[in-house]
């Protein structure tokens, strides 16, 4: 529910809509388009890599949520990656070398989205013209 309800996300979107330029939505609109065709086929492909960051953002918050699943889940079965890994801490005590390898492995996940989502973000800097 609060993919769009975070400000930072609300933001982000709306600078991301201040740089498309209003010449395409006008010219659109010259040819006949409706509003929502020119929302479908011209501003919704431009704001793909701005979706995607916000989706990323999303999937990584709700990753990391440590408080929101420490408050709802009683059961050590539905625990998430985090509060698996507070309980590995206390198992293990301070022996950070495993705390280190387990925590490695909780990137693993969010690394493989962000390969498999790559093209999009450098779409994304393509277009606000950025170079690297």
């Amino acid at each position: 529910p609060a993919f769009f309800g975070n400000a930072l996300y609300v933001f982000l979107l709306r600078q991301f809509l201040m740089t498309i330029p209003n010449e395409l939505s006008d010219a659109a609109r010259i040819d006949g388009a409706s509003e929502f065709g020119i929302f479908r086929r011209i501003m919704l492909p431009l704001l793909k890599p701005a979706l995607a960051t916000v989706a990323l953002f999303v999937f990584v918050g709700t990753y990391r949520d440590f408080l929101g699943p420490l408050i709802y889940l009683t059961d050590q079965d539905q625990w998430t990656i985090s509060l698996g890994l507070k309980m590995f801490q206390n198992m293990f005590g301070a022996q950070w070398q495993l705390m280190m390898a387990a925590s490695a492995l909780t990137m693993i996940p969010t690394m493989i989205l962000f390969f498999l989502t790559q093209r999009t973000f450098i779409e994304g800097i393509a277009l606000t013209g950025i170079k690297g």
